[in-house]
């Protein structure tokens, strides 16, 4: 396991040491923020073969994860009512990934990036797309890739983001209900 830490990483590092359930862990630190395009390519010598991507402030569905790590190159996307808050996928007839439209005004309803995702070193060929001065987007450089290799958006069953303090109640109720039996 590979973690990009920055901001409380040394808390995130001391609550999970040198490994979690038999996996050795690796640190990255990620000093300059420049998005999950730029930590990916901050780890990019040490991964080999296919990668399964989450970010650490999002919940999933085991069975969701299980499922992802099926296709070759893919993105988790739920179907929700508030996609303006989130990025929107597009895809085409196939369900394969065309773009990413990031906190679309007026729209409400649509599949949104849960931000996790499965892909391979190909990834590395394609130069990071910048989402900001200072950020590069990792959907956005999967959706560049889509040009030229399928990228499929597997449907989420259960995900809960938990950015903010009062996700916090949500994310023990989602944990509770997906992950503790």
């Amino acid at each position: 396991m590979i973690f990009v830490i920055g901001y409380y990483g040394s808390q995130i590092e001391k609550h999970f040491g040198e490994q979690w359930k038999g996996l050795k862990i690796t640190y990255v630190v990620q000093n300059e923020l420049n998005g999950p395009g730029g930590a990916m390519f901050l780890a990019k010598d040490m991964l080999k073969g296919r990668v399964l991507v989450t970010m650490g402030d999002d919940l999933y569905h085991p069975a969701d994860l299980d499922r992802l790590t099926h296709e070759d190159i893919a993105v988790l996307g739920l179907e929700v009512e508030n996609a303006e808050q989130y990025g929107l996928l597009e895809t085409n007839a196939k369900g394969n990934l065309l773009k990413i439209t990031e906190r679309p005004h007026g729209r409400s309803a649509g599949i949104v990036n849960t931000a996790a995702y499965i892909f391979d070193e190909k990834f590395f060929r394609y130069p990071l797309v910048p989402i900001s001065e200072k950020e590069y987007g990792l959907p956005q450089t999967l959706a560049e890739m889509g040009k030229d290799y399928p990228v499929k958006v597997v449907m989420a069953t259960a995900w809960q983001p938990v950015g903010r303090p009062e996700d916090i109640e949500k994310g023990e109720a989602f944990l509770k209900k997906y992950w503790h039996s």
